[in-house]
């Protein structure tokens, strides 16, 4: 996608690296992991947003015990590390659709992975209306954000980078 790319180039293209793939699951990230990815590197601050991609096929709970394992795999790889958890991101226009249940059972799941390492950030409620509809404004297919939710995800970010960046 190239919705975030301006976003993208604004705030962190100039101290970050992008490891993010379009349509990825929890086992393509892991299985990267396995092979290498971040050996040799070794990076201050780590973000991690992925499950999203996983709601089609699997349980909250086999999405939530992947990105926990993730997120494992992640701070004993990157020992420097912290890491930035995203909770997965709202999906499904309603907030009552089966879609949108799911994603609330993961990030529940995913609230008790906070430790001293890793901070869970929710930027779901600044996507949605008050009432928890998703308007095409904000998400039109209600998976991917516009520009403006990228600058709200960007925002929600920079207080975590400042801190961990020092």
């Amino acid at each position: 996608e190239t919705t975030g790319k301006a976003v993208w180039a604004e705030q962190f293209a100039k101290r970050a690296a992008d490891f993010g793939i379009e349509g990825d699951r929890v086992e393509n990230v892991l299985w990267r992991l396995s092979k290498g990815q971040v050996d040799g590197i070794n990076p201050k601050v780590v973000v991690l947003m992925i499950g999203t991609n996983n709601t089609g096929r699997d349980s909250a709970e086999q999405i939530a015990d992947g990105i926990k394992k993730t997120v494992d795999e992640y701070l004993n790889r990157c020992p420097r590390a912290h890491l930035i958890l995203m909770s997965v991101f709202p999906r499904a226009f309603k907030p009552n659709d089966p879609a949108r249940l799911k994603v609330v059972a993961i990030n529940k799941s995913l609230a008790a992975i906070r430790n001293d390492r890793v901070d869970l950030v929710d930027i779901g409620p600044k996507l949605t209306q008050p009432d928890g509809v998703i308007s095409p404004q904000m998400m039109p297919d209600a998976v991917h954000p516009t520009a403006a939710g990228y600058k709200i995800w960007a925002d929600a970010l920079a207080p975590y980078l400042e801190k961990y960046l020092k």
